[in-house]
C-alpha cells in the first residue's frame, strides 16, 4: 500500500487503525500543501480561516467567541491570531456601541481585497480535484462525515 511506503511501516493492527493513520497523515499532507500555497500572501492557515469567517459575516461584526466556534483548528488562540491580523491591517476591532465591554471584529477593506486576490489566484481544491473524480470526492465527503458520526 502507498501509505505503508510513505510512513515506512510494514503493517497495522487492523484496517481501522490503518484508516485513522491515513486520515491523520493525509491531514498533515493537505495542511503542508495549503501552507505552501498561501505562504506568498504572508498569512498563516489560521489567519486565512479567520479572514474567511469574517468575510462570511461581513458586513455584520463578529466576536472572538464566534471565531473560536467556527475555526477549523479548535486548538489555536483566536485572540492572538486576530491581533496579528489587526497589526497587518486586515481586520479592525471596535468597541460594540451597545455593550462597551464587548469588541466587534470586522474584516477590513484590505482584508477583503487580499481574499479576493487569493480567490482569483489560488485553486484550494487542487489536491483533491487533481486526484479524485467528482464522484470519488462526493464519496470521500460522505465517508468522512459518516466517520465523525
Amino acid at each position: 500500500m502507498q501509505l505503508q511506503k510513505e510512513i515506512e511501516t510494514s503493517k497495522f493492527e487492523n484496517i481501522y487503525q490503518q484508516a485513522i493513520v491515513n486520515v491523520v497523515f493525509t491531514y498533515s499532507w493537505c495542511n503542508e500543501h495549503f501552507r505552501q500555497l498561501i505562504q506568498p500572501y504572508e498569512i498563516t492557515p489560521q489567519q486565512f480561516n479567520i479572514l474567511r469567517i469574517l468575510r462570511g459575516q461581513y458586513p455584520a461584526p463578529s466576536t472572538i467567541n464566534l471565531l473560536k466556534e467556527r475555526m477549523l483548528d479548535k486548538m489555536c488562540d483566536a485572540s492572538r491570531i486576530t491581533e496579528r491580523l489587526v497589526q497587518k491591517e486586515l481586520v479592525v476591532k471596535k468597541v460594540n456601541p451597545n455593550d462597551k465591554r464587548a469588541v466587534d471584529i470586522l474584516i477590513s477593506d484590505k482584508g477583503l481585497s487580499l481574499l479576493k486576490k487569493m480567490d482569483k489566484e489560488l485553486d484550494l481544491s487542487a489536491p483533491v480535484s487533481q486526484n479524485l473524480t467528482e464522484e470519488e470526492a462526493t464519496l470521500l465527503n460522505h465517508l468522512l462525515d459518516k466517520m465523525r458520526g
